[in-house]
């Protein structure tokens, strides 16, 4: 039980009138009219409500000593983070020669009526290159044999089959580049006919793919006007930030792969293998990673007085997250020194060379000296000699929920970039935080103190991953009897920002930045010798296929949106569940429950049936029968997929 704080004077208004009435007659006897026309309860009143709000003021004294005492042990409020997307430079023509665009490009949104715009910056240099076809091969997904195709598709009259007579489900056309495309949206000119019938133009059962130097990853089709590489036409693809060197048929080259999916209903199957004569390779653009931030130039702080514990500002804060060419430089007579960032001074010795910077309020702190009990000083980082400049270099400073801006939204260009048309971000913005109030603070601050310095219980490892970054939305752990192979482990369910119903699979994986981030955090807080492995859940795709009677007069269209909304909410990894944080970890899923939601929503009249089907979010159909209950492990959380719901 929490101890209540002490309330040091409980009088309100009516308290301290009554308690003033009483003592006229005692000290003004003469005075009998005490009505509220009377001019002078008139001023009792005004003193007592003066008075009640000083009171307040007192009785606020045990709240701001429990902010003193946070801060006292290190809990300080988080800084807001900055929200980051890509942003794609257009060429205003296919590239001949290498086109960079800086790092701090500034691509901002139109500013509104009395708003002010949101700006991009740009966090590295990035080059564009003109691509060079080296290779192109082919491949049946049955045989290890590879065929050269790369001269059929550069000598005129000639053409190469793209795939094998068999049409199996795997089979790929190969096209290797000399240089990596990593981030490039490449153009790909094809001259071919329509020998591959029996596809639907607009959904040809192809999947893009580069090598990313561990596995086949996606490459995103902006534009195909080929029906699948069917006829003449225009394939424009986006690839990822990965493309790395692979030997394939005895030529080391970038590999970009068309490879053939299975026939479906939905997505017919070739007749015949698609046949080009020609093909082009060309770059058209740039995906280059972006944050909602604005640079700011080095400066001086000033200079030290060769004392410990000296404090300096900053001109402009909130700062961002320090890159590798950001920090701190003490110049002296022996020179100009690097000074490393550290999270506080516990661990450094009197000649560290250790600074922290407090990214909310923009300080930058040097050690401070601590007495110790024979009467000594221990000094913990060193202190910049008397006289020495204490500068910054160029940093960063923005963050915030205003950052998460929709996609398409980034199109103002601040700067003229060379052989640039156009920018824009083709997906919405994610990441932006703004900054953690008091009171959140306050919340989060005896969570940390009760976990101390270590990770001991699964509620210690998930404290830990949640604090790691604003990214984590949920954490669940994993304890070694639960695993059965000796590692805890540590599932991290990602935040995603996008509407739930556009939600796939995909989206819940973890990326690079963010697993290192949690895996360091845990790293540093873990005991030793106890290995702990950071993953994702294992997401169960649910199927759901019910009939609903309407009631009379609601348009069915609207009440079939509102059910497969309510339905795709209540499985929610993030926001599902009966209380709204999440499908629970393990927690069955009935058909009970679910009629329950569906008679809730607007416009639903009865549930007349209701079957539930697992579903493989990979190849997208519905596996085995349907059932009236659906199991989930304790790695496992379910994910919407596919739901029929007819009205009638």
């Amino acid at each position: 039980m929490p101890i209540e704080p002490p309330n040091l004077d409980d009088r309100r208004f009516q308290d301290i009138v009554d308690e003033t009435k009483r003592m006229i007659p005692r000290f003004t006897p003469e005075w009998t009219n005490h009505n509220l026309s009377d001019p002078g309860v008139a001023l009792i009143e005004l003193f007592a409500w003066m008075s009640e709000t000083v009171l307040y003021r007192v009785n606020q004294v045990p709240e701001r000593l429990y902010v003193h005492f946070l801060n006292l042990v290190g809990v300080e409020p988080f800084p807001p983070s900055v929200a980051r997307t890509d942003i794609i430079f257009r060429l205003s023509a296919p590239a001949t020669r290498p086109v960079v665009v800086p790092a701090g490009t500034e691509v901002a949104t139109t500013a509104g009526t009395g708003e002010s715009s949101v700006v991009f910056t740009t966090s590295a240099e990035t080059t564009a290159e003109p691509p060079e076809l080296l290779a192109a091969h082919t491949r049946a997904a049955d045989s290890e044999q590879i065929i050269d195709v790369t001269e059929a598709l550069h000598v005129p009259g000639e053409e190469a089959a793209c795939f094998s007579e068999s049409l199996i489900e795997g089979d790929a056309l190969y096209l290797g580049m000399r240089r990596s495309l990593a981030r490039h949206v490449v153009q790909l000119d094809v001259a071919a006919h329509a020998a591959g019938i029996g596809v639907d133009p607009t959904r040809p059962p192809l999947a893009w793919e580069v090598w990313t130097g561990e596995a086949w990853a996606p490459a995103q089709v902006e534009q195909d006007t080929t029906g699948g590489l069917n006829t003449d036409g225009r394939l424009v693809l986006l690839i990822g930030p990965d493309h790395a060197l692979l030997v394939l048929g005895g030529t080391g080259a970038f590999w970009i792969r068309a490879r053939l999916l299975r026939a479906t209903p939905l997505r017919p199957g070739y007749e015949a293998s698609p046949r080009i004569r020609a093909l082009t390779v060309s770059t058209v653009g740039l995906s280059v990673p972006a944050e909602h931030s604005t640079a700011v130039p080095g400066e001086v702080l000033g200079r030290s007085a060769g004392v410990a514990g000296q404090v300096f500002t900053v001109s402009t804060a909130p700062v961002a997250a320090r890159r590798e060419d950001e920090g701190v430089v003490v110049a002296d007579m022996s020179g100009s020194h690097r000074w490393s960032e550290v999270s506080d001074f516990a661990r450094s010795g009197p000649t560290d060379r250790h600074v922290v910077w407090d990214s909310a309020t923009g300080e930058v702190r040097f050690g401070p000296a601590v007495r110790q009990p024979d009467g000594s000083s221990r000094q913990y980082g060193a202190i910049p000699p008397d006289g020495a400049t204490v500068r910054v270099t160029g940093y960063r400073t923005g963050g915030g929920s205003r950052g998460n801006v929709g996609a398409g939204t980034l199109t103002v260009l601040r700067s003229a970039v060379p052989m640039v048309a156009s920018a824009s971000n083709p997906r919405s913005a994610v990441g932006g935080v703004d900054a953690e109030t008091v009171d959140e603070a306050k919340v989060r601050g005896p969570l940390s103190l009760r976990s101390g310095q270590r990770a001991v219980t699964a509620g210690d490892f998930e404290q830990v991953a949640r604090e790691a970054s604003v990214e984590v939305a949920r954490a669940r752990c994993l304890p070694t009897h639960a695993s059965g192979s000796g590692v805890v482990q540590l599932l991290v369910v990602p935040t995603v920002r996008t509407p739930i119903q556009t939600h796939v699979i995909d989206d819940y994986a973890l990326d690079t930045q963010l697993f290192e981030e949690v895996a360091r955090a845990v790293d540093e807080r873990r005991l030793v010798g106890v290995p702990v492995e950071v993953g994702t859940p294992y997401y169960q795709g649910v199927s759901v296929a019910a009939l609903v009677r309407g009631l009379p007069g609601r348009p069915a269209a609207a009440v079939r949106q509102r059910v497969t909304e309510a339905l795709t909410r209540f499985v929610h990894p993030g926001v599902g569940g009966s209380d709204g944080v999440g499908w629970p970890f393990g927690e069955p899923l009935t058909a009970a429950a679910l009629t329950q939601v569906i008679e809730s929503v607007d416009g639903v009249l009865a549930v007349d049936e209701l079957q539930l089907f697992s579903y493989d979010l990979r190849n997208g159909r519905r596996l085995g029968e349907g059932r009236e209950r659906l199991p989930l492990s304790d790695n496992a959380l379910f994910l919407s997929a596919d739901h029929r719901v007819v009205i009638r």
